[in-house]
């Protein structure tokens, strides 16, 4: 099966050399695409001198909407989702490809051990994982993981995606209501982490914000109606 990995990255410059690296030694892996958000840093030329081909956003577009931006003109069999700041730990993404490559699932996400330092006080994966058990009836280890692979049939159900955010959690409320068959994986993954300072609780602030818009969204309209539209 052939796969394309797409890394959306805002500022990622410390690490996106790291995580492509580790990408294109991943057997499958035909190609890796790097979407600098508008970063304004070296992020883009880091990774395109690690092997990447890098789309520059003109503004920034959000996680979701990078992806959007990228993803549907892209030829695929399966798709890998990493983010930028994942870095050697990418080459664990092989334990997410692997069951998607033998048909086992149509969506399969990492699902990471506990953080290794104090950030916030678990609300936002707290919002996320109370939202998909309500509206899908699925309790998961880690909601709000953005490693995750999918089949190009999985990624029809389920694009285009939540624009912010709030991407991870849209969409596996929409691939559980539409019956695609999800697993998490677990791995030893970690990225960066925000601690608690005004950075970390403002970023945090944010995903909760965007996370509780997907949620109430799919509330009101539930299933391929809503997702169509690409919140």
């Amino acid at each position: 099966m052939r796969a394309v990995a797409v890394v959306p990255s805002y500022r990622e410059a410390g690490t996106i050399s790291r995580t492509v690296s580790s990408l294109l030694t991943l057997e499958g892996i035909e190609r890796v695409v790097v979407i600098d958000d508008a970063s304004g840093d070296r992020t883009a030329r880091e990774a395109s001198k690690a092997g990447a081909t890098v789309v520059v956003n003109g503004r920034n577009l959000g996680k979701g909407g990078s992806v959007n931006r990228v993803a549907g003109e892209l030829d695929f069999e399966a798709l890998l989702l990493i983010d930028g700041d994942i870095g050697e730990h990418a080459i664990e993404a092989r334990s997410i490809l692997e069951p998607v490559f033998g048909g086992r699932a149509d969506l399969a996400i990492a699902s990471f051990g506990p953080a290794l330092q104090k950030g916030g006080f678990g609300l936002v994966k707290g919002l996320a994982r109370g939202g998909i058990m309500w509206l899908a009836g699925r309790e998961m280890a880690s909601p709000i993981s953005g490693q995750r692979a999918m089949t190009r049939g999985a990624y029809l159900e389920v694009a285009p995606f939540a624009r912010g955010f709030g991407m991870e959690v849209a969409m596996t409320i929409d691939a559980l209501r539409a019956g695609l068959n999800v697993i998490e994986v677990p791995t030893t993954m970690s990225h960066v982490e925000t601690g608690r300072d005004l950075a970390g609780f403002l970023h945090r602030g944010k995903q909760f914000c965007q996370i509780l818009v997907a949620l109430l969204r799919r509330a009101v309209l539930p299933g391929r109606l809503f997702a169509s539209t690409g919140d």
